[in-house]
């Protein structure tokens, strides 16, 4: 079990880590950030990513086929969120969003900028799923 800041210091180890940080995709805040940040501004990388994560989140057409059809809240079942992870890449990075299991309703998730002439993005994938398991929240 880790905590926000020993989670984020961790991804920041991945091979050509740029930044990262933990969002919550309800109010666009960051919970935490270390490293650079994508446009140089962290509020507003942070903003922008949690409306990437809320759009794939609310849609029907990205829940996993084990998801009830009732229409009731967004997250599958045992309240995991309704996506695993969102993967964007650019001519020099990637953007690796991963969605974070809470006790509370799974609205955060963790945000990795990778430089993509260094980064690994199945390492990173990979890396994220466990890190994403071990983070405790409040």
């Amino acid at each position: 079990m880790q905590g926000i800041d020993e989670c984020l210091l961790e991804a920041m180890r991945l091979p050509g880590a740029r930044g990262a940080a933990l969002v919550d995709w309800t109010s666009g805040l960051a919970l935490g950030a270390v490293g650079e940040s994508p446009g140089g501004d962290q509020e507003a990388a942070a903003a922008e990513a949690a409306e990437l994560a809320r759009l794939a989140a609310e849609q029907r057409a990205f829940a996993s086929d084990s998801s009830d059809d009732t229409g009731a809240g967004a997250a599958g079942e045992e309240g995991d969120p309704p996506v695993e992870d969102l993967i964007l890449s650019n001519r020099d990075s990637y953007h690796v969003l991963r969605f974070v299991a809470t006790s509370f309703d799974s609205s955060v998730f963790l945000h990795l900028w990778l430089a993509r002439a260094e980064g690994n993005l199945a390492l990173a994938r990979i890396r994220l799923g466990e890190m994403a398991g071990r983070l405790v929240l409040g």
